[in-house]
């Protein structure tokens, strides 16, 4: 894919995951960072019409604490992440929706506890794929139109 065919967006952006009833969630776009990685609380491994699952609660809103979803997820995937403060952990992987301006498909997203982060999720590099190049010096580029 050449460069002209690719949507630039900022070093942070607004992203829709629907299937986990987020239609606004602001995310650091990090190229550093392999996976996308989501904040979440009370991770609960569980069976859902005979699949492996993990249950999960998420804050939709980071400026609203107080709401609170629970979802769940059929796991795809079981990883050791190095974080960005050097520890490893292991790391349930999530597959799901996202939508990013006009673009919709879908990414892995691994689930922690971001809590001690500026923002409730990283949008990595496989989430980027060969779809936009990213200006680190604009934020919120890729709005809808």
């Amino acid at each position: 894919m050449s460069t002209e065919n690719k949507v630039i967006i900022g070093c942070l952006e607004s992203i829709a995951l629907p299937e986990l009833a987020i239609d606004d969630l602001q995310v650091r776009v990090d190229t550093g960072a392999k996976t996308s990685s989501l904040h979440v609380d009370n991770i609960t491994k569980v069976t859902k019409n005979g699949k492996r699952c993990v249950s999960f609660d998420i804050h939709p809103d980071a400026y609203n604490v107080e709401t609170i979803v629970n979802c769940t997820a059929a796991i795809s995937d079981i990883r050791k992440v190095k974080s960005s403060n050097g520890n490893t952990e292991q790391r349930y992987v999530i597959r799901t929706p996202v939508i990013l301006g006009n673009e919709k498909w879908s990414i892995e997203i691994t689930l922690t506890d971001r809590s001690d982060m500026s923002y409730l999720m990283l949008f990595g590099r496989e989430a980027i794929g060969n779809k936009f190049l990213v200006d680190p010096s604009q934020v919120f580029l890729a709005m809808k139109t």
